[in-house]
């Protein structure tokens, strides 16, 4: 069983194709193993696993005749964080105000994944708003991580990393305007992918917003290739997507030569001592497979840093007090708290964002993009976020007390919105949690980060090795 549901996406087609391994007998092992963990690591909003069953059914028919079209994704579980819309399904975002929610419309990227045969049996959840980098609400409870209960898997999309680290889906999607995918990925010991904006092609009501993405979360970097490749390309009704097609390759060249840049904290966070001995094993690990890296300096980014998440904060004032207002009794308790937050920051605070990233990129990364093919820095400076009690407990992280804003690393990328960014595994810390690391690309270079993450999985098999995944008595008790 455990060999099974935590099979990669790739290998599963491949069994399907030469029939050693029917689209039934895996959406049956995760099914239950979904089942299994959803009392305690509780990753799922809305579930459809009869119909998933049913539907997995029709897939194994398909692989039987050669001459029945398959789609790209035929038979692969999938689960969709429940604030991407999907037609004639509810989506609540992760609020009570939500709950009876009837979408009328699929996001296109997601329609993509459904037409090419993978088979959603869930929705995974997500915190009110999608505004938490922990994942608890109201509406679905507390999501816990699999490899430790007590601790956060991440948010917004931490219900999608959850499912994928407990062996309860094949391939999920998050979304991220601060890091809600890359966060979660780091946190669980997964993959996933912030695209440059324009890649996917988004829902109207956030196709104009540069900082919102959609995104494939898999456990191996071919896995969330093989996602992009199906999710991305121009989409007619996305005015914002970008018109060139980029496919990820299947065989990605090595990176011997390449030039690479690192830094271990962007010149301003806090990074945990155990966190920064992964990264530079990882770092010595890319050196080993022949790339040229070097650390980098990256001293005055302190202010755009602050603002990155600022600029979104701002935004975010007029839904959070309409929530307030017209909702009080049934919105989460740490609503208000985000509010005032949001309120910390106002109208001159977005233009100086703005103005500031334009001076930033031409001071600072855009002459680092023209040395360099990449930048690689840690996800998050320190996994030990709680499950709960969202900015009530802090991390104490050398000496300082964070928040969990504070010790993650990835709001900056959202700012420049075009640069791809793929957070992968680094390791695992001395309590046996996994960390992770950013692979930041040029603006657009898609085929770059993956080429890099592939060549860090060659060298450094998370996905294969002994006692990757946490067992699961360890998952079904709290």
């Amino acid at each position: 069983m455990n060999d099974l549901v935590y099979i990669s996406a790739t290998d599963a087609l491949k069994k399907f194709r030469s029939r050693s391994l029917s689209p039934l007998e895996l959406n049956e092992a995760v099914i239950t193993r979904a089942e299994q963990i959803q009392d305690t690591i509780n990753p799922f909003a809305d579930k459809y696993f009869d119909e998933a069953l049913n539907n997995a059914k029709i897939a194994e028919e398909k692989y039987k005749d050669p001459d029945d079209r398959l789609g790209a994704l035929e038979g692969l579980p999938l689960v969709v964080k429940d604030s991407t819309p999907i037609m004639a399904r509810r989506s609540t975002n992760g609020s009570l105000i939500n709950k009876d929610r009837i979408d009328r419309h699929t996001n296109p990227s997601i329609e993509r994944l459904l037409v090419s045969g993978a088979n959603l049996f869930a929705r995974t959840t997500c915190p009110e708003f999608c505004w938490l980098f922990t994942c608890h609400s109201r509406m679905w409870g507390v999501t816990r991580n699999p490899w430790r209960l007590d601790i956060t898997p991440g948010g917004s999309s931490g219900g999608s990393a959850a499912a994928l680290a407990a062996g309860a889906t094949t391939i999920a999607t998050g979304s991220d305007s601060a890091g809600s995918i890359r966060q979660p990925a780091s946190q669980c010991g997964i993959v996933g992918y912030k695209p440059p904006y324009g890649r996917m092609p988004l829902s109207p009501s956030n196709s104009f917003d540069p900082f919102v993405q959609v995104g494939p979360m898999a456990r191996t970097v071919s896995d969330v290739a093989l996602m992009s490749n199906v999710m991305s390309g121009p989409h007619p009704l996305d005015h914002t997507t970008l018109n060139n097609l980029v496919t990820i390759p299947d065989c990605l060249p090595d990176i011997i030569g390449m030039k690479i840049a690192f830094s271990r904290n962007l010149g301003y966070f806090q990074l945990a001592d155990d966190v920064e001995r992964e990264f530079i094993t990882s770092i010595d690990a890319l050196q080993k497979a022949g790339a040229q890296v070097e650390e980098i300096s990256l001293n005055g980014l302190d202010e755009i840093i602050r603002l990155s998440h600022g600029a979104q904060e701002f935004l975010a004032h007029q839904f959070l007090q309409e929530a307030i207002d017209k909702f009080p009794d049934i919105i989460s308790d740490y609503v208000p708290e985000l509010l005032e937050t949001a309120l910390s920051f106002n109208s001159s605070d977005f233009c100086k964002s703005m103005a500031l990233a334009g001076e930033i990129w031409q001071s600072h990364l855009g002459p680092l993009f023209e040395k360099y093919e990449a930048l690689l820095c840690p996800t998050v400076s320190s996994p030990l976020v709680p499950a709960e009690n969202w900015q009530k407990q802090k991390i104490v992280v050398n000496g300082y007390q964070l928040t969990d804003t504070e010790i993650t690393m990835t709001g900056l990328f959202n700012l420049y919105s075009r640069c791809p960014v793929l957070s992968v595994p680094s390791g695992t810390t001395d309590e046996a949690l996994p960390c992770g690391l950013q692979i930041i690309g040029r603006p657009c270079d898609d085929v770059t980060v993956f080429q890099i993450g592939a060549a860090l999985e060659r060298v450094q098999p998370w996905a294969a090795s002994p006692n990757k995944w946490p067992p699961l008595s360890s998952m079904t008790k709290i």
